[in-house]
């Protein structure tokens, strides 16, 4: 939690920390600020003390906002350093970064770097303030186990209520879309049409995905997953836009979007078989759902996440799958960890794979999917079942968001003949 970043940045011996770019889009800054419309901001926190966010002057009121201290850039004349700079613009930010420091109290000592922006003209101008100020030494971290990482890593009540919302959100998009689906006409080859008559695509579902999620206040920034055979059997394939929409096949729909403006996201995925499904195809489902179930049946407090990534592991090797337990990398099967940290990032900690730290642990406050899967692309099809939990203070596992586990979807204008 927020509360922990003064004790992480004296175990990681950092003096300061350092975040660039925008509000939006941009977890470590979003973390501090709340977001907002504000862009290619500085945030500076000495340790011990409150943030500092030095911002556009045309952004002051949108960056007050966030209730921090706020600097507008214009306290610090470009013209003049520019001057002063001879003309080079990296050397000019550098001092103006080496003034920014100063008025946060930042003389010297470690400072950790977090944010989203442009690499090369950030790099720029630290080379540039390495030399004007050597006293100040800017430091990096492995994404996975950075200081925000860490403390992102158990939510609060309200950062819960937020993701939950968004669960909400999500099962009601994933609705939509089930019931467009099962109100499609069916050709006689067994292809879903649109209200035109001309066949629907994997891109058709995706844009009706998309407006739907806008106009319930999300958004998708990194997509989703709406794959349909032989694509569903790889895990991370987006689907091909142009395949068509047909009865009888496994349909892999992974959906993840955030709050408008880059706040918390949630992860949610369901498999589905339009009108009916192939035997092999339902016996993989029931496969799933039975190891998916004996996971969420058996989670506990403060046990490591990936004892449940063995667990799952061990189930499936049972009956002959593949799994990173008994294989290196395996492209079918079960080819993934079961599951991992959300909240500001698709992404974080507690991560479940068989090599994650002990640490990784399902403690209080700790958000997470559990997503077991199996994968057989060249049988044409997958099969994966996920949902969001969180682990409450009083240490019981709550699913964020309900949703029914149907695999096959009845057609209301198809009869199976």
């Amino acid at each position: 939690m927020k509360s922990d970043l003064d004790a992480l940045m004296q175990s990681r011996n950092l003096d300061a920390i350092l975040i660039v770019g925008s509000a939006t889009h941009n977890p470590p800054m979003y973390y501090l600020t709340g977001g907002g419309h504000v862009s290619a901001a500085s945030l500076i926190k000495k340790r011990g003390e409150g943030a500092v966010l030095f911002c556009n002057d045309m952004e002051r009121e949108e960056a007050a906002k966030s209730g921090l201290k706020i600097i507008p850039m214009g306290t610090y004349p470009w013209q003049e350093m520019f001057k002063e700079a001879g003309g080079d613009v990296a050397l000019m930010s550098a001092m103006r970064l080496k003034r920014m420091f100063a008025d946060c109290g930042v003389t010297g000592g470690r400072v950790g770097l977090y944010g989203h922006t442009d690499v090369s003209s950030t790099l720029a101008t630290l080379i540039h303030l390495q030399r004007i100020a050597p006293e100040i030494s800017i430091v990096g971290e492995p994404r996975d186990g950075s200081l925000f990482m860490y403390a992102m890593e158990t939510k609060d009540e309200s950062e819960v209520a937020r993701i939950r919302k968004m669960g909400g959100i999500t099962t009601e998009v994933v609705r939509r879309v089930a019931e467009y689906l099962t109100s499609r006409e069916v050709r006689a080859d067994e292809v879903l049409l649109k209200e035109d008559g001309s066949p629907l695509t994997v891109a058709d579902v995706k844009s009706r995905i998309d407006l739907w999620l806008a106009e319930l206040g999300a958004e998708n920034p990194e997509g989703c997953i709406f794959a349909i055979g032989r694509d569903a059997g790889i895990p991370h394939s987006a689907g091909t836009p142009t395949d068509l929409l047909r009865l009888g096949q496994t349909i892999v729909f992974d959906i993840y979007p955030c709050e408008a403006g880059g706040g918390y996201f949630y992860d949610f995925t369901r498999t589905w078989s339009l009108g009916y499904a192939a035997p092999e195809a339902q016996a993989l489902y029931d496969e799933v759902k039975a190891v998916y179930d004996k996971v969420a049946e058996n989670l506990d407090l403060n046990v490591p996440f990936k004892e449940y990534q063995k667990l799952v592991c061990e189930e499936f090797e049972k009956n002959g799958h593949k799994t990173p337990l008994d294989t290196a990398a395996p492209v079918e099967g079960y080819v993934h960890s079961l599951g991992h940290g959300l909240g500001l990032n698709v992404h974080e900690r507690p991560w479940s794979g068989l090599t994650a730290a002990d640490d990784n642990l399902l403690k209080p406050g700790v958000v997470m999917t559990v997503e077991p899967g199996l994968y057989y692309p060249d049988r044409g099809m997958g099969v994966r079942i996920e949902d969001t939990y969180w682990v409450r203070p009083d240490g019981k596992m709550e699913k964020l968001a309900e949703y029914p586990y149907d695999f096959v979807l009845g057609m209301k204008k198809w009869k199976n003949k």
